[in-house]
């Protein structure tokens, strides 16, 4: 299924690239191209950063798919801090040249929502998935799978955007959120689940298919 619902640059970017080209055009017009190359610079780093790329989302029933663009940095049984029960987790790590919309891995019921204040240390390091400022959704499937994805602040971001709420139904693949200039994405799963990743893959958000959720 195609995803045609939002623009190609992300509505969360709209003000900064209108900062970053009223800056460059008025030095520009000012004091010359060469005064302003660093901004129209600037101006491009911000465009792409705030891309939104429409994606082809899979439909298979049990896909888990990637909640965001990235690198694979974690895949392993741990214990899930929000479900208080042992689980899969995959952690999934996003550079400042990633795309940076987050997307649902499952389609169901958003249970509840976690937010939680913290640090902001380099979201490549596992400990940051306990200290750095992080928002959680836990979603229950049609079938009963319970899933849990944890948006986690990195080294230089400073805002985690998140538009669902408990009692919602969402679907999988729907944009629900965006954290600004890199972070990471935690995603628990049932033990009965299956990686389809492996260890420091690249990965596309909504496209990929990152695991299968068990019966």
């Amino acid at each position: 299924m195609a995803d045609g619902k939002y623009p190609l640059i992300a509505r969360e970017g709209r003000a900064h690239i209108a900062i970053a080209l009223g800056a460059a055009i008025a030095v520009h017009y000012t004091a010359g191209g060469g005064w302003a190359l660093p901004l129209w610079l600037a101006v491009v780093f911000v465009v792409q950063f705030f891309r939104d790329p429409p994606r082809a989302v899979p439909q298979a029933a049990d896909a888990v798919i990637c909640p965001a663009d990235g690198k694979v940095i974690a895949l392993g049984e741990v214990e899930d801090p929000y479900l208080k029960r042992p689980a899969k987790r995959i952690s999934i790590f996003m550079n400042v040249f990633n795309v940076h919309s987050n997307r649902l891995p499952v389609g169901g019921e958003v249970k509840e929502r976690w937010y939680h204040a913290g640090s902001f240390l380099n979201a490549a390091l596992d400990k940051a998935s306990a200290e750095n400022e992080r928002n959680a959704l836990w979603l229950r499937t049609a079938e009963g799978q319970d899933v849990v994805v944890v948006q986690v602040a990195g080294l230089i971001a400073r805002r985690i955007l998140c538009y669902v709420e408990p009692g919602q139904r969402a679907e999988r693949g729907a944009r629900y959120g965006f954290i600004r200039f890199g972070s990471r994405v935690d995603v628990y799963l049932p033990l009965s689940t299956r990686f389809e990743v492996s260890l420091g893959d690249k990965v596309h958000g909504a496209t990929d298919i990152i695991a299968r959720l068990g019966r």
